[in-house]
Order: structure tokens, then C-alpha cells, then sequence
């Protein structure tokens, strides 16, 4: 493999690039001790002491930092990974990793989720959220059947927020708080039960 292009990133790493396309970020001193400048050969050998020595292990360490911040989505972690450069083969490697010891599951991940935000959040709007964080639909589902979620409960806790005690409201007024709850994910039949109820207390 014939090395074409080496470009910096910054005062510290630079991106390698071989014949076949974009290769690895590298630290400039790791890449000037593998001798690796446009033109220069690497072995099939040497590369895969360069991804087993060097990136694997950094790529692993990297992944355990981000779950060190908070739970992720296979999405999530994939694309972080992506982004600090490492090549398909190191991040489908560490993916099989943080799966096999179950570092990264996203059943587990929507299950948390549901169970933190379901008093607040309608159902719809979770699965929209849990969607766009790369969770299945299956999974949603799954974690949805193990769980309790009340739209009615948290669209009160949102109406209610919002009136401050207030019961007496006009058509208008009505209508924007309904609005607000529509666009929060709940229904029409949730959100007019739940108007009702609250404007009916004293």
C-alpha cells in the first residue's frame, strides 16, 4: 500500500491517506516514526500492527470516555467515533466490543429513557426522540411494553404548568394551550379529556 497524501489537522495529528482513500488520523510523531509521507510504502503487515497497537486501543479508550459522560445509542458512539477519524474496521471492532459486554445497548438505553422523561413527555415525542438518537423501532416498542407511560398524566403536568392555577380560560386561550400540547406529541382525545378535567376543578 502506497501512502498518496498526508494532511494536517492540527498542530498534533495529521490525516493519512493511501492510494485506496482515507486511512487514519495519526499523532505527526506517530506518523513520522511509521516513516509514513506521500509516496512511502506500508506492508499489509505494518498496517495491521499500526490498527492493532495503536488505534484499537486508543479507539476503545476513546468510546469508554464518552460512556464516562453519559449513557449512548449504538448511533451515537459510531458516529462519534467516525468523527475522531478512525477507519470502518477499528469502530466495527470496537462497536462488537462495547456490545459483547453490553456497554452500548440500546434496549436498555430507550428502557432508561422512557422511564426518566415518560412522566413529562408524551409518547409520541419520546419515540420521535429515541428515533433521531438512532434507537429501532422494535426496541422502542419493546421498551414502551416494559414500561408505563401516561399521556394523560404528563399532559396534565404540562397544562397545568402552563395555567399556574388558572381555571377560567377563553376560547382563544383554549386553543393555544391545545396547540402547545399538539405540538408536544398528544393527541386530540388526550388533550381534550385532560382540558376538561383541569378546567373543571376549582
Amino acid at each position: 500500500m502506497i501512502v498518496s497524501e498526508v494532511i494536517s489537522v492540527n498542530k498534533q495529528k495529521c490525516k493519512v491517506f493511501l492510494e485506496e482513500g482515507f486511512a487514519f488520523v495519526l499523532y505527526k510523531s506517530e506518523a513520522a516514526h511509521y516513516e509514513l509521507e506521500p509516496g512511502a510504502w506500508i506492508s499489509e503487515e505494518a498496517y495491521c500492527q499500526l490498527e492493532e497497537n495503536l488505534l484499537l486501543p486508543r479507539a476503545k479508550n476513546k468510546a469508554l470516555d464518552f460512556l464516562g459522560f453519559q449513557e449512548r445509542t449504538r448511533q451515537q458512539m459510531r458516529k462519534k467515533l467516525e468523527m475522531e477519524g478512525y477507519p470502518d474496521r477499528i469502530v466495527n471492532r470496537v462497536m462488537g466490543f462495547l456490545e459483547e459486554y453490553r456497554l452500548v445497548d440500546d434496549l436498555a438505553y430507550a428502557r432508561n429513557y422512557i422511564s426518566l422523561n415518560g412522566g413529562k413527555k408524551s409518547r409520541r415525542q419520546l419515540t420521535q426522540e429515541l428515533r433521531l438518537k438512532g434507537v429501532s423501532g422494535e426496541e422502542i416498542a419493546r421498551a414502551f411494553e416494559e414500561g408505563t407511560v401516561d399521556d394523560a398524566s404528563s399532559a396534565r403536568l404540562l397544562l397545568e404548568k402552563r395555567l399556574k392555577g388558572r381555571r377560567v380560560l377563553s376560547y382563544e386561550e383554549r386553543c393555544r394551550h391545545g396547540a402547545y400540547l399538539a405540538r408536544k406529541g398528544y393527541s386530540y382525545e388526550v388533550i381534550d379529556r385532560v382540558m376538561r378535567q383541569v378546567l373543571s376543578e376549582e
